[in-house]
């Protein structure tokens, strides 16, 4: 009898993470994409299932495995992946994860695509990576016409194929990137990885032989790389083949896999280029504008990925709380928790706001390229969105983790998982650091993107006084940008702030957007989960944290 287990909460699975998130239903409709609730419904269904979702913790219990030879001792430069990681994989890539705003021609698919993805990453975070790249590299190789009609439809094809045969066998490619250098890091004009023609001619689309090193690419199974190198005119981009035109293995050896603290199911890799092969994409000495187009999306994706991740934290503290009962009550019942459950919640709401007002500019900017407006809302909101999000959701991800108690430490459990994803996303892509200083700039080159920003923001003037007071505050803020540097991270806290309360005022929840604002605004963003001031309807915000809710 001792060992009979009672008061314990039932796994999370066999739900349908789609329907039970009011947050993310409305979002598609509100950022246009209602048409596509019915098919995101069916994929909430499979992100919730119990298979799915075991997929997830074989994949992180069975890491990746580098094998630099075979047996004869022939450099293949492999890695092995348990099949669960290659089930996600393609899961992700037969629904269109990586490719459905570039062939969906609906107003909206960068909404839609958004949410899927934002279900997808709820489940296991390292194999999003490469679906990321994948999609992100779309705009850096279509600046090259000659080398994105051979790769493109690949690229974009629904499908997987992991198998380690030259590209032009494949159906279906993905693409990696390599960017960083140990001597450089997020100076990427420190790179001295060097590239000079093969042939005569020069210039985009002409393949060059690359020798150098890498210190940080991910996938490295990838068909293709995203590479800077440099020319005789500069740093230059290429799209560097795991294998050569000629049907021979090009010269990129993995030096070791990264033995990291999160992403656990991805190989990131150290990797050497002797003289490997590869197309230049955009201009000679343009290497930086051109993969800044990658860039820029890949930074998206961290946005999605760190809100998805709150939501699974919400998710599983919230479905612990539920069965979980202490000192004669259920812990959904209890006051306290209550507080930290709802404010979790409100996190993840606003998280979720500006991640999917963002699609909505990569969708109306994809329709209409002369879009100023949305432009120019990307340019500040990427930066600040990548920054504030990512940088709030490892606290995020410890509070649901105590939610669970012992439990929540416990490898078992998911919230132990998703702690030790929680700063991937804020470091890679460019850290928080990184993200204030490209906010300055794009203040710098570009002043209207302030204006714009509160164009956007005044549209709910009026709706809270707290929020236009914020609003007001900061618009005095940058009426003097002395010490700009070391203020950055505090005006891109505002930015963001002040965002996302706009964008819950304009969702038109005002349990949703009144609790976010006298919470957020009306008292310093570093302040301790759980500690909501009084008249916030509480349980208006517990239900939309409900994964049970249908």
């Amino acid at each position: 009898m001792t060992h009979t287990v009672f008061n314990q909460s039932k796994d999370l699975v066999d739900y349908n993470s789609y329907d039970a998130d009011t947050a993310l239903k409305e979002a598609v409709g509100r950022h246009g994409a209602g048409w596509a609730h019915e098919e995101l419904h069916a994929y909430g269904a499979l992100s919730g299932s119990k298979e799915i979702i075991q997929s997830g913790y074989d994949a992180n219990e069975n890491p990746p495995v580098l094998r630099t030879h075979d047996r004869h001792g022939r450099r293949i430069d492999v890695v092995d992946y348990h099949p669960s990681y290659h089930e996600n994989m393609q899961r992700g890539l037969e629904h269109g994860n990586h490719a459905q705003p570039w062939t969906d021609d609906r107003k909206g698919a960068h909404v839609a695509r958004a949410a899927r993805y934002y279900l997808h990453y709820q489940v296991e975070a390292g194999h999003c990576c490469p679906i990321t790249m994948t999609f992100a590299s779309i705009p850096s190789i279509q600046t090259t016409p000659s080398v994105a009609k051979d790769w493109l439809p690949k690229i974009l094809h629904q499908g997987y194929d992991p198998r380690n045969v030259p590209y032009f066998e494949k159906q279906s490619l993905t693409i990696g990137m390599g960017m960083t250098e140990k001597q450089g890091g997020t100076d990427v004009r420190a790179n001295t990885t060097s590239a000079v023609p093969i042939g005569e001619n020069t210039g985009p689309g002409e393949l060059y032989a690359l020798t150098g090193h890498k210190w940080f690419t991910s996938a490295p199974m990838s068909d293709a790389f995203l590479v800077l190198a440099n020319t005789s005119a500069g740093l230059s981009c290429f799209l560097v083949p795991r294998w050569r035109p000629t049907g021979e293995k090009n010269p990129i050896e993995v030096q070791r896999l990264k033995s990291k603290v999160g992403n656990v199911s991805n190989a990131s890799s150290e990797i050497e280029l002797r003289d490997a092969w590869g197309w230049m994409l955009g201009g000679d000495g343009n290497g930086v504008r051109t993969i800044i187009e990658m860039v820029a999306m890949t930074r998206f994706d961290c946005i999605l990925g760190s809100a998805a991740g709150q939501r699974q934290a919400v998710s599983q503290a919230v479905n612990h709380a539920l069965g979980r009962a202490v000192f004669g009550k259920k812990l959904i019942d209890q006051p306290l928790m209550q507080n930290v459950l709802a404010d979790l919640q409100l996190e993840a709401e606003g998280s979720l706001a500006i991640a999917m007002r963002m699609a909505e500019a990569l969708d109306k900017t994809k329709h209409d390229p002369n879009n100023t407006y949305e432009s120019l809302l990307l340019r500040l909101g990427l930066p600040a969105g990548k920054y504030w999000v990512c940088k709030r959701t490892p606290f995020h991800a410890y509070e649901a983790m105590e939610c669970l108690g012992g439990n929540g430490a416990i490898e078992e459990f998911m919230t132990a998982r998703l702690f030790r994803e929680s700063p991937i996303n804020s470091i890679w892509e460019g850290s928080g650091n990184v993200q204030a200083l490209d906010m300055l700039r794009a203040i710098t080159k570009s002043p209207e993107v302030l204006d714009v920003w509160f164009e956007e923001l005044d549209q709910s003037t009026g709706a809270s006084a707290l929020l236009d007071q914020a609003t007001t505050a900061l618009k005095d803020e940058f009426t003097n940008l002395d010490h700009a540097e070391y203020r950055a991270r505090t005006l891109v806290d505002q930015l963001a702030l002040t965002m996302q309360a706009h964008l819950l005022v304009q969702s038109d929840n005002s349990d949703v957007a009144d609790a976010f604002i006298v919470s957020r605004l009306a008292r310093t963003p570093d302040r301790n989960y759980g500690t909501l001031p009084r008249g916030v309807n509480i349980n208006a915000l517990l239900e939309r944290a409900n994964p049970w809710r249908q």
